[in-house]
């Protein structure tokens, strides 16, 4: 994506995972030349800043958790290794959960921890357990978000996401990348 706006090719995350095949663009801004709809809640959530865990939480009545959904040690697709910088074949730390607002899904988020980065102080990240990834970097000062990439989804069923966010978070030489893929229980929502 170095010389594009947006990748020309759907990423496909392997069968067992819950996220859906996406066409990453560098920005928001990128991604409505190819999907002029992209506005609304779909905007708003896409662009919001800082911890969207926090921001969930505060669009709750009732209650917030993290199902967790899928995590261990496994392959990153071609293209999320290529965005941490890590050999294509190298295993990372995998985490898939849904982040459930007033007991339904509203976001999937998908987490790739290359191996540095589970050394020393990030050993913490392999035990999150249900304590939303989100909260636990913005309550650690020493990680930093990078640009947020904005993601196309592909997939048509009442209840895949339609569009999706993702950015790298740093701590000195350490990295990884967190995508949250919005659904449409979420996206229909008042603001």
């Amino acid at each position: 994506m170095r010389s594009r706006d947006c990748n020309p090719a759907v990423i496909e995350p392997d069968a067992r995972s819950i996220v859906p095949a996406v066409r990453w663009c560098r920005s928001f801004r990128q991604a409505r030349l190819h999907q002029p709809d992209l506005q609304g809640n779909a905007a708003f959530w896409l662009q919001v800043e800082g911890s969207l865990t926090r921001h969930l939480q505060l669009r709750c009545r009732e209650s917030f958790h993290v199902e967790v959904a899928n995590e261990g040690f496994s392959l990153p697709t071609r293209e999320e290794a290529l965005t941490l910088d890590i050999p294509h074949r190298q295993r990372a730390w995998i985490r898939e959960v849904r982040l459930c607002g007033d007991g339904r899904p509203w976001v999937l988020a998908r987490t790739i921890i290359p191996l540095a980065t589970l050394n020393g102080r990030g050993r913490r990240l392999r035990h999150l357990g249900r304590i939303p990834l989100g909260a636990w970097l913005f309550s650690h000062r020493e990680w930093s978000r990078g640009p947020l990439q904005a993601g196309l989804c592909r997939g048509t069923g009442p209840d895949t996401p339609r569009c999706a966010r993702r950015s790298i978070f740093s701590s000195d030489n350490h990295r990884l990348l967190v995508g949250e893929y919005f659904l449409p229980e979420l996206l229909t929502q008042p603001l």
